[in-house]
């Protein structure tokens, strides 16, 4: 069976997150923070080695003090990060352990996963080397010029919104990192791994993978715990089952 290691990127500013006092991994959703849901996805499964959480330093002591009870009993590896996206990966990459075949990255701000989500895209990096989940787009988009007129309608039938955990062979990530030439601009892990000219799969995207950005998006999050499919069925609608299955 592959083995993955798991990074859980944490490092942010969450600039755009107002409204609570602390960043928006950090934030209690329904009883448990933010990191805590993502992190519980992965490191139940018996195909992941290695469950890495990337923090920004001036993040490091208070977040051992806050959380010393859960990570106690957690199996997870806690770096610094850098000053971009980019820099906090290639820490975390640095700390990946030598079993893991495969490396996926996941938005610790992206709390809402099942089971049968992170098979897709694990099965698909296996097949291809490297998958990332993209949610097709049902809005008709529009290009803008610097005016902020529409300058062209693109086909929105070949674009698709990148969602995390982005997967690939553990190779072809860490050259990514080792030759990219302007890891500022990355926004994401496949744009890395893309300048390299490896290809990218696509898996269909999952719509209530959201990302927690701005307050709005939290309560959205909150509103999307209870809508969830769970093993269970419709005993799991059950108003105190919200832990069971996750």
């Amino acid at each position: 069976m592959a083995s993955f290691a798991v990074i859980l990127a944490a490092a942010g500013q969450s600039s755009r997150f107002s409204g609570h006092r602390r960043k928006k991994p950090f934030v209690d959703l329904k009883g448990r923070a933010v990191w805590i849901r993502a992190a519980d996805h992965f490191l139940k499964r018996s195909d992941v080695c290695q469950t890495i959480l990337v923090i920004a330093e001036d993040d490091f002591e208070w977040f051992h003090e806050q959380f010393r009870a859960n990570i106690a009993f957690m199996d997870l590896t806690v770096v610094t990060g850098g000053a971009t996206r980019a820099d906090s990966v290639r820490k975390g990459l640095s700390a990946v352990r030598p079993e893991a075949d495969y490396i996926a990255v996941h938005d610790a701000a992206r709390p809402i996963l099942t089971d049968q989500w992170i098979d897709q895209v694990f099965r698909a990096a296996v097949e291809h080397g490297a998958a990332i989940p993209g949610l097709k787009i049902t809005s008709t988009l529009k290009q803008l010029n610097s005016q902020r007129c529409v300058e062209s309608t693109p086909d929105r039938d070949r674009i698709v919104m990148a969602q995390t955990p982005q997967v690939f062979r553990r190779q072809i990530l860490e050259k990514a990192y080792a030759v990219c030439r302007n890891p500022a601009t990355a926004t994401d892990d496949s744009s890395v791994v893309e300048q390299t000219g490896a290809q990218v799969h696509v898996v269909d995207g999952w719509p209530m993978n959201l990302k927690i950005t701005t307050g709005d998006d939290f309560r959205l999050a909150e509103l999307y715990l209870n809508a969830l499919p769970k093993a269970d069925g419709l005993s799991a609608l059950h108003p105190f089952q919200d832990e069971k299955n996750w």
